[in-house]
């Protein structure tokens, strides 16, 4: 995806970049009104217009700047609200998940359709297998009646020459919650009572009509106040930003940008898997059939509200962003603490009344690379420094799907050695809702179930650069060159108990 998507790609992350100077630079910040022109000169590359295409921009850098989208019939400079938009105690307002409703084509919903490869041939299985005859042949050609049609898809199958497709739209498809509907024109509407912000939508729009809000104007006006400021790395960070930024150099390049130091979020990880184990083996099975993972916020918040029966069932541990961000404010009551990681659904955990005050900022991977680029970070002349903040390679591991699952486990077979874990480990949140369905049945009773909302996990969230592929292979050698290997090895034990 984010190879075959790089037209867009390449148009948010200038967005990010822009954004991150202008704040940076300070001033009049109604220069803001003058980006959507430097960045788009001259013939439309993208849309059938020029000023359609600076429109969609405009909104685009309202809500990097954490306002909110316009409709098109609103008259108003971009700038409008950036006073506000300065504060840095500003909290993200809802919706954090937006459409551009004059960004979106107004995708097809949920159909099947028949293409040119149709040869009209005599045996017509498509409409002989239609139990609502919505299928009719004319002039040799099959036409699907829409209004008749039930979408079972049988058609599809038997067609001999791969005629018929099944159209989806994009961001219906990646959603899985079904949050996902339609306004009177036919353009994507987001669902607010279903949404979990879990990002899918935001890179699997083939338009870039969706955005989630940012805090990246306000993390670089806390920088540049007198306050200090700390950055907190969730473990998919490793091999983000290329070879040279790496466990070594993150200090020196987070320096550049004004952080006053960096903790890995894996420490964090590391006590929510002891948090995790212990639970597990109090309450499963004697209190509950089964346990499930909570460091992913948009799993643990579907699995509570599409499944109520099983709100007890999810892990009331403390998820690392909040573990580790308390333990940063320990050390520095007096700052603030930003939380960077692969997702837009951590903005939306930051929000709770209960972490608010544990976690001031998150920011996405891509929304960081914006900083450095307006910064002109050059990678190759950082300086090593390592990490003092030891963590463990199963705390490093939770970047990866089945990462956490294994974690825990690892440390129930330290605490208790002869007892037996079974777990299961579901990715995106079409399979997370099948787990909990089969978890109904009773087939996981005794279980450990790990969700993630994520295609391979937090490698793969939406705010991440790096391929997944590339960046689990990353996490799988900095794990094997992490001396320390189970959570129950972390320097940080003894100050579990103190972060409730």
């Amino acid at each position: 995806m984010l190879d075959s998507y790089a037209s867009l790609i390449k148009i948010r992350r200038q967005v990010f970049e822009e954004v991150a100077r202008l704040a940076y630079e300070g001033g009049d910040y109604s220069r803001i009104e003058e980006i959507p022109y430097k960045m788009l000169k001259g013939k439309a590359k993208y849309r059938e217009s020029i000023f359609l295409e600076r429109a969609i921009v405009a909104e685009r850098l309202r809500l990097a700047i954490g306002l909110p989208v316009r409709s098109a019939d609103e008259h108003a400079p971009i700038s409008k609200g950036i006073e506000d938009a300065i504060r840095t105690d500003r909290y993200y307002e809802p919706p954090l998940v937006n459409v551009i409703d004059f960004a979106c084509n107004a995708c097809p919903e949920d159909s099947y359709f028949v293409t040119d490869n149709c040869v009209g041939c005599l045996a017509n299985p498509c409409a002989n297998v239609c139990p609502k005859d919505a299928i009719r042949i004319v002039n040799r050609r099959s036409i699907i009646d829409q209004s008749k049609c039930i979408k079972c898809g049988r058609c599809l199958d038997v067609c001999p020459y791969q005629a018929i497709v099944h159209r989806e739209r994009p961001c219906e498809k990646a959603c899985g919650m079904n949050a996902i509907e339609s306004d009177e024109n036919g353009r994507a509407k987001i669902n607010y009572d279903k949404c979990v912000s879990c990002g899918m939508c935001i890179v699997n729009c083939p338009f870039g009509a969706i955005a989630d809000k940012s805090q990246l104007f306000q993390v670089i006006q806390a920088i540049k106040s007198d306050v200090e400021v700390y950055a907190i790395m969730a473990p998919a960070f490793i091999g983000q930003f290329g070879p040279k930024v790496n466990l070594k150099t993150i200090d020196d390049a987070m320096s550049k940008l004004g952080f006053d130091g960096v903790f890995e979020v894996s420490i964090g990880a590391d006590l929510c898997t002891i948090q995790e184990a212990q639970d597990f083996l109090k309450e499963v099975p004697d209190k509950l059939k089964f346990m499930g993972t909570s460091c992913c916020p948009s799993w643990s918040v579907m699995a509570k509200t599409e499944f109520p029966e099983f709100k007890d069932n999810i892990s009331m541990a403390l998820t690392p962003m909040v573990l580790t961000a308390r333990l940063v404010k320990k050390k520095y009551p007096n700052c603030k603490v930003v939380f960077i990681g692969p997702c837009s659904a951590k903005k939306l955990e930051a929000t709770r009344k209960s972490v608010r005050s544990d976690v001031d900022f998150v920011l996405t991977f891509e929304e960081l690379m914006g900083m450095f680029v307006a910064k002109k970070v050059d990678f190759n002349t950082l300086v090593e420094k390592p990490l003092k903040n030891e963590t463990t390679a199963d705390g490093r591991g939770f970047a990866v799907s089945g990462g956490v699952a294994q974690a825990v486990v690892n440390a129930i077979k330290r605490l208790e050695p002869n007892r037996e874990i079974k777990i299961e480990s579901a990715k995106g949140l079409h399979n997370c809702k099948k787990m909990l369905e089969m978890a109904k049945t009773g087939k996981y009773d005794g279980y450990l179930l790990e969700g993630m909302a994520c295609p391979m996990g937090c490698v793969s969230g939406a705010g991440t650069i790096a391929t997944a592929n590339k960046t689990k292979a990353m996490v799988e050698v900095s794990k094997r060159e992490t001396p320390l290997k189970n959570s129950l090895d972390s320097k940080f034990l003894e100050k579990l108990s103190t972060l409730d």
